[in-house]
């Protein structure tokens, strides 16, 4: 399931810094390796101990992890809407992607300049907001007037709806905010889920900050906060300078001593791929065998079925049942036999939720 997250922001606010620090994960970490796709893409995998638990438990001949893709995109300028700058490939690059991660400047260094002569991460936030919003306004614009044509001349309840939820995100993108903020019932999404407005997308703010200010924040961060409160969005502060220099460090006892000293317990790098995969509101669950532990990825709320159908489509056509065992019943337990022995293994039907940590194997007949 290869879900990406696209790094957006104005020039020099740290954002080519941040993904560098993203490419050199694997500097940190065995269980972070990354690959470049392009110059410009990297698929890194997300951390989780758990993945390590069942390695210790298993010990399978291999170990695979999941992933996000990271896509570094072009900086934003003014007028982007309209074409300046990079502005049509940052906007055709952003489409593409499933959610924003929103790099900020919220510290003063008079040796690194700003694009606009100053820093203020809200007036920076605002004018990426605006050219996304610019331009989805005319998407919703050029659909409404093909939509509202077809809806005079048919009786498609649908097409009726469609105008009625274009002409709320219209109104909130002429008000000057971001289509997310419109809410839909499931039969309005329906409708309106092939727009791919650029400002529905889930966002995440990562604040660029100082060394001194990554565990308690600063006047820029505090202000970012209050701009952005009601909109449900997660912020992430990340030195962006200082992860460069972990990422340069020879030893895992090096990063670790390095980060105890700032008071964290963990390197900033590995939230941001942490939350970005929350954010993408992706969950895990495990297959576990001699010859493989691997985790795999898929969206909250998937059935059985569908979970099947991540590993393979042929799962999902001749799906049987799920024999699944809680991630924390394996540990406790220590092997899948001891689990059945116990009446551990559950066995679940095409109805089951999957949980994040599931350990799961599917019967199937194609």
């Amino acid at each position: 399931m290869a879900l990406q997250c696209g790094i957006v922001g104005l020039p020099n606010v740290g954002k080519s810094t941040l993904f560098n620090c993203l490419s050199n994960a694997k500097a940190q970490s065995a269980n972070f390796p990354f690959c470049t796709i392009e110059p410009n893409v990297g698929v890194i995998t997300v951390p989780d101990d758990r993945l390590v638990k069942l390695e210790e438990l298993v010990q399978p001949q291999r170990v695979v992890p999941t992933t996000v893709e990271i896509v570094d995109i072009a900086g934003l300028v003014k007028g982007a809407s309209k074409g300046e700058g990079l502005g049509n490939k940052f906007l055709a690059n952003i489409r593409e992607t499933d959610a924003i991660i929103h790099v900020l400047r919220c510290f003063d260094d008079d040796n690194v300049t700003h694009v606009d002569g100053s820093v203020d991460p809200v007036r920076d936030k605002e004018i990426i907001d605006m050219e996304l919003q610019f331009k989805d306004l005319e998407t919703v614009e050029a659909r409404l007037q093909k939509t509202e044509k077809a809806s005079r001349t048919s009786k498609d309840l649908d097409a009726k709806k469609l105008v009625e939820v274009l002409k709320r995100y219209k109104d909130a993108l002429e008000n000057g905010k971001s289509a997310r903020t419109v809410e839909l019932n499931e039969q309005e999404e329906k409708v309106s889920n092939d727009l791919y407005l650029l400002t529905n997308k889930p966002v995440m703010y990562v604040c660029n900050v100082d060394e001194d200010s990554v565990t308690s924040g600063n006047a820029h961060v505090e202000s970012l906060k209050d701009a952005v409160k009601d909109e449900n969005a997660e912020i992430l502060m990340i030195a962006a300078k200082t992860e460069s220099e972990i990422a340069e460090l020879e030893t895992f006892e090096e990063r670790q001593e390095f980060l105890e000293d700032l008071g964290l317990t963990e390197s900033g790098v590995a939230k941001l791929i942490r939350s970005a995969y929350k954010l993408l509101q992706l969950q895990t669950y495990f297959t576990a065998g001699e010859k493989e532990v691997r985790a795999w990825t898929f969206l909250k709320g998937y059935v059985a079925p569908q979970a099947a159908g991540v590993i393979h489509t042929d799962f999902e056509k001749g799906f049987i049942r799920a024999e699944v065992i809680k991630y924390n019943d394996f540990v406790s337990l220590g092997s899948e036999l001891a689990c059945k022995e116990a009446g551990k293994m559950n066995v679940e039907g095409k109805e089951y939720v999957v949980a994040d940590g599931d350990i799961m194997h599917f019967r199937f007949n194609v």
